[in-house]
């Protein structure tokens, strides 16, 4: 049997939504093919906790478990949101020792969770964005200069963050200083982004049996002024899936999503949220481990499409320890 390791926890705020989604993994593994163990991976320590509560402490150099060199994790189950898990961090360490890891691996994680990277990547590759203008802590800015390219309202964001953390929406120049120190503090980088207006759908793609799938799609009608960390996590958000979309639509929408995780060269489970404008998707982010709890879009979406969480994450399992294999024997 397979002893699979579920990471869990964080460095970043997100780490309260890791916790559930780690459950929810934990919860659906099938017990006759796997061996989960429950890993929580924070700043002051790493440990494990079996059935009881007990804490084993976790040694960094070789990801055994502290007075257990005989437990050896044969795969790592990836659900940490944010850094370290979603930023290329954990998969870099843990392609060093060796160990599979789910989802993609760690330089295409770097990509996608560093936004202007991944946007000017996909807009170069020809899918549509909006405009944006990049900020780094050490740059003198001119707000005239930012608004002139991105107008008005516009959207300022961390360049490496989710869950909506540190966002604002500004609807006049003299607001934008106070938005932009608000997002230095979740990030040293900053995008100050056009606003888009038209409806917010999300989309999850994945792949399963060497095949890539897109789940139904789902439309976002937030009760505040947009999809905020209030608003995904706090109900305050009404989510329709399957969207009521138009066959042309929705048909120019997957087709997208599937470019995206192509052309990002993804494995996993991914979930990417989009605007359409004038029926065009207008690509906003996308999240290479999305939420996995019971108030989370891609169970939901997989509800939906007649998929259990169960075979997801068995395939997901089986396809990275398969990569890791063929890693090995070119090595």
């Amino acid at each position: 049997m397979k002893k699979i390791a579920i990471i869990m926890g964080g460095y970043s705020k997100e780490y309260v939504i890791s916790l559930k989604s780690g459950k929810v993994v934990y919860e659906n593994l099938c017990r006759k093919e796997f061996d989960p163990y429950r890993v929580y991976l924070f700043k002051d320590k790493w440990i494990m906790k079996d059935d009881k509560n007990k804490e084993y402490f976790i040694n960094k150099q070789d990801f055994t478990v502290s007075g257990n060199k005989q437990l050896k994790f044969d795969c790592i189950f990836n659900a940490i949101h944010g850094t370290p898990g979603e930023d290329g961090l954990l998969q870099a360490y843990f392609e060093l020792l060796r160990i599979p890891c789910t989802g993609c691996n760690f330089h295409h994680a770097n990509i996608t969770f560093n936004k202007k990277y991944c946007l000017s990547l996909l807009n170069h590759l020809g899918i549509n964005t909006a405009k944006s203008f990049f900020l780094n802590k050490n740059q003198i800015f001119c707000t005239k200069k930012i608004l002139k390219k991105t107008g008005l309202p516009c959207f300022v964001k961390p360049n490496r963050s989710g869950s909506s953390l540190g966002i604002s929406k500004v609807y006049e120049e003299q607001k934008l200083l106070n938005a932009v120190q608000k997002a230095f503090l979740e990030d040293e980088e900053i995008l100050v982004e056009s606003f888009l207006k038209g409806k917010e759908v999300s989309v999850g793609v994945f792949s399963f049996k060497n095949e890539i799938i897109v789940l139904p799609i789902t439309e976002i009608i937030s009760q505040n002024d947009f999809f905020d960390f209030e608003s995904k996590y706090s109900g305050k958000s009404q989510e329709l899936t399957p969207a009521k979309l138009s066959p042309h639509i929705e048909n120019k929408i997957r087709k997208t999503a599937k470019k995206v995780y192509n052309f990002l060269n993804l494995s996993g489970i991914t979930r990417a949220e989009y605007i359409i404008v004038n029926e065009e998707p207008f690509f906003l982010e996308i999240n290479t481990i999305p939420g996995l709890s019971k108030e989370s879009i891609f169970p939901k979406q997989l509800e939906i499409a007649g998929i259990s969480l169960s075979d997801v994450f068995k395939n997901s399992i089986y396809t990275s320890i398969e990569k890791m294999n063929e890693k090995i024997k070119i090595l």
